[in-house]
């Protein structure tokens, strides 16, 4: 026999049982997002099998000579260890370090990364003195990750929450995929940008390559420099007041801001003509495309 709480559920509307669920909505642009959780529960933010870890409790790790699934685990076996920072030296561009971390940790490395690295994380503050190579960050959930230097292409693919920081230059397809969170990139960054972007924010300081946010669902991009070419569905947007107290109070967490201000930054939104794309007409898709 079905209980009471059950037989309430079956007779609301979509809508009484996401709240009578303890969910909240968010707007999206005139539709509903339903979200499982409330952002007063902070501790559902944490992993139950987290460990508690002290950020003044200090370790470093020479990984010069170890592999990258051993510098991996030394990681997670300091952490487990109660070591809330870890300090990794001698890093030689290895690929995929640093990934899913789902735990706070202020992780620092002395030197440049290769492929995937720090990507699958929840929670990490990275700071990472040297270089990057393609993807990093991708589909990080939240914390922070400041690259000193450049990074490679797909540079925040699929992330998802948290800060992602390039204080140079960034490849192409910047953002491709992007969920959520900010990127920020102190340079330039390359062709095909913002592809595929549902939500979140991307500032970039410097200059543009081609089809900058092509196909882009929703989402906000900043430009300070110059834009080759925007992509299919992207168009420019007024910045207001809001964009601009936004945009300062972003740049200046990671010295950022340009002396003139950012005002001069150029606002790409999608123009949602492809939100529909499916119920075109043929001519109309030519029309888009």
């Amino acid at each position: 026999m079905a209980s009471l709480d059950d037989v309430e559920l079956k007779n609301m509307t979509q809508d009484e049982r996401a709240k009578a669920l303890g969910m909240t909505t968010e707007q999206l642009t005139g539709r509903s997002l339903f979200i499982e959780f409330k952002s007063d529960e902070e501790e559902r933010y944490l992993y139950p099998w987290a460990p508690d870890v002290d950020i003044n409790k200090r370790s470093e790790l020479d990984v010069g000579n170890l592999t990258i699934t051993e510098i991996n685990n030394k990681i997670r076996e300091l952490m487990n260890n109660g070591h809330g920072t870890i300090v990794i030296k001698n890093p030689r561009g290895k690929h995929s370090l640093g990934v899913g971390i789902l735990n706070r940790l202020n992780l620092i490395i002395e030197g440049s990364l290769g492929y995937f690295a720090v990507g699958l994380i929840d929670g990490p503050n990275v700071r990472i003195n040297g270089r990057v190579g393609w993807s990093c960050g991708e589909n990080m959930m939240s914390g922070t990750v400041l690259i000193e230097k450049n990074a490679g292409s797909t540079f925040g693919a699929a992330i998802r929450g948290g800060d992602l920081v390039c204080m140079g230059s960034v490849g192409s397809r910047t953002g491709i995929d992007m969920k959520g969170g900010t990127i920020i990139v102190g340079g330039d960054t390359g062709a095909l940008s913002g592809f595929m972007m549902q939500r979140g924010r991307m500032i970039v300081c410097g200059n543009a390559g081609k089809n900058l946010g092509d196909s882009m669902y929703d989402g906000i991009i900043y430009v300070g420099g110059d834009i080759k070419s925007l992509g299919v569905d992207a168009v420019t947007a007024e910045l207001t007041q809001a964009d601009s107290a936004w945009l300062t109070q972003k740049l200046k967490l990671y010295d950022l801001q340009p002396k003139e201000g950012v005002d001069h930054f150029t606002k790409i939104v999608a123009g949602k003509q492809l939100w529909n794309y499916d119920n075109l007409e043929p001519s109309e898709k030519k029309l888009i495309l």
